[in-house]
């Protein structure tokens, strides 16, 4: 069972998002959280949008790349919301969270996370796609959203988890958690074969 190999390693989990922290430990993953210091988040222009999310998963998992021991693991992830091909990331104010939902209800968007899992010796990369249909939902629904739970930490300002997700998501094709922040499943599976691999 993995969970009982990984008692060998040492997890680091490299993120400030409190939902990461939360699927990691309901998975029944052991980790401390250490944040990259100074990463800003700049990827190239000709870059394809899709690949965005492991490109900066990459980035963050590298700042540990000389500080790790032998039997460490870090686990970075980043994602994104695209809707007409174009990146929503988070909003800076309250006119951008209400225009990004403007712009997301009653259409399909995507959700990619990539994530970086990265030892002294090696690195895996991995993306998961989900497709989320949202209802038609009301300004004032928007701005009920907005000002009560204020998703300025959140790709696209939305968390599937709180109460937009419960009255707007309509269906969902892949990963539920990936569109919390952390497709924990496939983590999973990646994680057994990387330190299989070791």
């Amino acid at each position: 069972m993995l969970l009982e190999k990984l008692k060998n390693y040492h997890l680091i989990l490299a993120t400030k998002s409190p939902r990461r922290h939360q699927l990691m430990m309901d998975s029944g993953f052991q980790f401390d959280i250490r944040i990259p210091e100074g990463i800003e988040e700049n990827y190239p222009d000709d870059l394809k949008i899709e690949e965005v999310p492991e490109y900066l998963a990459e980035l963050k998992a590298s700042w540990f790349l000389n500080k790790l021991n032998v039997n460490e693991i870090v686990i970075s992830a980043d994602t994104i919301v695209i809707c007409r091909k174009k990146i929503l990331g988070k909003p800076l104010h309250r006119n951008e969270a209400i225009s990004m939902l403007q712009t997301l209800r009653g259409k399909s968007h995507t959700v990619i996370t990539g994530v970086c899992i990265m030892s002294k010796e090696k690195k895996k990369l991995f993306s998961s796609f989900s497709t989320v249909c949202f209802s038609n939902f009301s300004d004032e629904e928007i701005s009920f959203y907005v000002d009560k739970f204020k998703p300025y930490d959140k790709a696209g300002s939305y968390g599937a988890q709180e109460w937009i997700g419960y009255i707007g998501m309509e269906k969902i094709e892949g990963s539920f958690f990936n569109v919390m922040g952390l497709p924990v499943q496939q983590l999973y599976l990646e994680l057994e074969k990387f330190i299989e691999d070791i």
